[in-house]
């Protein structure tokens, strides 16, 4: 086995789908999963079980959740310490990938933190809101992308990146799957299943008293799911609904409706330590606040 198959593993792992973790990865589907089928031979256990909508891991494939883990962070401090000792310093930025950000956004950051600093490398480091801001504050990352509103460690900047419209995602068979668009009072009083609030909860808190502003008071449900859970889910549940991006109506089963007005939406940001001396970090960050991304 080689160290780019634990990082292809671990993806697979956080992602719980193929598609959405090659994206990450940037390689094709198909590409992936014969390297994960690769590692299962090598193995000689499976290690993901694959299911119509989402993938589970295995008992085997917890297990190698947490060694892949151990082993890919200490084959980067062995390199770090490595080219220290040398004097070597090439321009490297950490960068704080999100979880269920765009896959468009994170491409359009490494390619500007490249083209600000030719020779440089992007290494990506996934995680929620929450984990992000832990990375940050402990200067795991140089650069965090997150879900306003959020609490930074003391000291931190951050410039917005992009303003992603939230809407309604439902089952086919939900009553308000008929409608085109909806009011935001037409979800009053409806059964909303959120994400676990320690993920995010500046964004968490927001979304819901946005919604109650408008006079749309949803029913937090007391299911706690992740967004690579909903398509599984909301069939199950079909008089629940998700807040969510049109992202995830390309899922089967599921149907995505716009709240009329465009009243909800994610902002996402990066987030930095205005004291680094990256070469790479500030290059970005000056492109950044010239030149916000845009969606290609």
């Amino acid at each position: 086995m080689e160290l780019r198959h634990f990082r292809y593993f671990l993806i697979v792992a956080e992602e719980l789908h193929f598609g959405r973790a090659a994206a990450r990865l940037h390689v094709s589907t198909p590409t992936l999963s014969q390297q994960i089928r690769a590692v299962e031979r090598e193995i000689g256990t499976p290690l993901l079980v694959r299911g119509a909508r989402e993938v589970t891991l295995t008992a085997a494939g917890k297990v190698l959740l947490v060694e892949a883990r151990k082993t890919v962070q200490a084959a980067e401090d062995a390199i770090r310490a490595t080219r220290t000792a040398a004097g070597i310093v090439d321009p490297v930025l950490r960068l704080g990938l999100l979880n269920g950000s765009p896959d468009w956004l994170v491409s359009r950051l490494v390619d500007r933190a490249v083209a600000g600093a030719p020779g440089s490398q992007v290494i990506l480091v996934s995680g929620t809101t929450a984990e992000q801001v832990r990375l940050l504050g402990r200067g795991e990352v140089d650069l965090a992308v997150v879900r306003l509103p959020v609490g930074l460690p003391a000291g931190c900047e951050q410039v917005e990146l992009y303003d992603e419209e939230i809407g309604i995602l439902m089952s086919y068979e939900h009553p308000l799957a008929a409608q085109q668009v909806l009011a935001p009072a037409d979800v009053a009083g409806v059964e909303v299943i959120m994400y676990p609030r320690e993920l995010g909860p500046g964004a968490y808190d927001a979304v819901l008293e946005r919604l109650r502003s408008l006079g749309a008071a949803v029913i937090v449900s007391d299911s706690k799911v992740n967004a690579a859970q909903w398509q599984r889910v909301l069939p199950l549940r079909p008089k629940a609904v998700v807040l969510s991006s049109a992202r995830a109506a390309a899922e089967p089963e599921v149907v995505w409706r716009p709240l009329a007005g465009r009243p909800l939406s994610i902002v996402y940001a990066g987030a930095w330590r205005p004291g680094s001396r990256n070469p790479v970090l500030r290059a970005l960050v000056q492109q950044l606040r010239r030149k916000p991304l845009a969606q290609p």
